[in-house]
């Protein structure tokens, strides 16, 4: 079982339409960011846990969802303990764990395919202003697929440092990861263009069509 990979079931959260478990996923960063209280924070990460077991997940692979951002969330625990005080830094640990088991939810439980055809449907206005929302639903369904992958990265190579012994040092941490991260920017590109991944809005391909027609012409 790896971060991140669709399980299949039948609970309420499966058949919960894609556009909104992402539209919840926006609302819930938006709140846990613009308003910093401890409670609510608390409470949201209650109720993502609680959701697990009822979308059938085991704990198991819900707590494999946040193994990979411990070291993480130590070092800004850390940073906050020094620069504001510990109730900050507890604060900060809280709401980005309950953002990542959401967005681990989201994608344990909804396919990729499905992702991408909600968020295209939701920003089709977008084609009266010229904009490709396939183009937009594509970057924004990889970014929220790829958030438990990079932070699995991100495990992969705290435990290869700490086998060499520079598990405490950040950069040799994040320079790996960089690095890591985009190569698998570069060959999901390269896939894509292997794959002729270019869709056209029907604006563009209005105009595309009328240009044509008057070279013809």
């Amino acid at each position: 079982m790896t971060v991140s990979e669709y399980i299949h079931g039948h609970s309420f959260i499966h058949r919960t339409p894609p556009g909104l478990k992402i539209l919840i996923l926006a609302v819930l960063g938006t709140l846990l960011f613009v308003f910093p209280n401890m409670i609510f924070a608390a409470a949201s990460l209650a109720i993502i846990v609680m959701l697990y077991p009822l979308a059938g997940i085991s704990p198991k692979v819900m707590l494999a969802q946040i193994k990979p951002i411990l070291t993480i969330l130590v070092l800004l625990f850390l940073v906050q303990l020094f620069m504001v005080n510990w109730q900050s830094g507890v604060l900060v640990i809280v709401r980005l764990s309950a953002l990542m088991l959401t967005a681990s939810l989201i994608t344990l439980t909804t396919r990729s395919s499905d992702m991408i055809d909600a968020l295209e449907k939701r920003l089709a206005w977008l084609y009266f202003i010229g904009i490709n929302p396939a183009k937009i639903s594509l970057a924004l369904s990889l970014a929220l697929r790829f958030i438990p992958v990079l932070a699995a990265i991100t495990q992969e190579v705290r435990e290869a440092q700490k086998a060499r012994g520079l598990n405490n040092s950040v950069i040799a941490v994040a320079i790996p990861v960089i690095v890591r991260t985009l190569k698998m920017a570069d060959s999901i590109a390269m896939a894509l263009e292997a794959r002729a991944y270019d869709p056209q809005s029907p604006y563009r391909a209005k105009k595309s069509s009328k240009k044509e027609t008057s070279d013809v012409d």
